[in-house]
């Protein structure tokens, strides 16, 4: 199968994605969660901080087939502030095609624009896709090491 690229336009996410952006994170997480969607569109379209945000989707012929959000912040415990991709979403029908890598491409220049110098993102060990996404993509492990403690089973 060619790496042939459906997307006819890269552009800004806008408000009247957030349907689709809910239909396509229910398709890879089983289940709408319009609430946080709607959250996170507030805070990415109509917040104001300051902060250097990334909205980025893909359109193909019949409408929004990927998405990626992203935004500039320093991390705890002294890291540098960088870019953090924490969403990516593509429609199953369009995966493997290079989508989701041509927004990547076009949030790391938006990145880099903004001053930083390094891209981050946290992804579950068992979430082979998407680790494989990244990994395709020149992401390797980082300098800090994510810790977890599970408040149900502590004393």
């Amino acid at each position: 199968m060619s790496k042939q690229a459906v997307a006819q336009r890269t552009r800004d996410l806008g408000p009247a994605d957030l349907a689709e952006v809910i239909r396509i994170d229910a398709l890879h997480t089983g289940r709408k969660n319009p609430g946080y969607w709607k959250g996170v569109f507030k805070r990415f379209l109509e917040d104001s901080d300051g902060t250097p945000r990334v909205g980025l989707c893909a359109e193909g012929e019949r409408g929004l087939v990927a998405f990626l959000l992203g935004e500039v912040r320093a991390f705890e415990f002294g890291s540098d502030i960088c870019g953090w991709i924490f969403a990516v979403g593509v429609d199953p029908a369009h995966m493997r095609k290079g989508v989701a890598s041509e927004l990547l491409s076009e949030a790391c220049r938006r990145f880099k624009k903004a001053g930083v110098e390094r891209v981050r993102t946290m992804v579950g060990r068992g979430n082979v896709p998407i680790l494989s996404f990244f990994r395709s993509n020149g992401f390797v492990g980082g300098s800090f090491v994510q810790l977890e403690l599970d408040l149900e089973n502590r004393a």
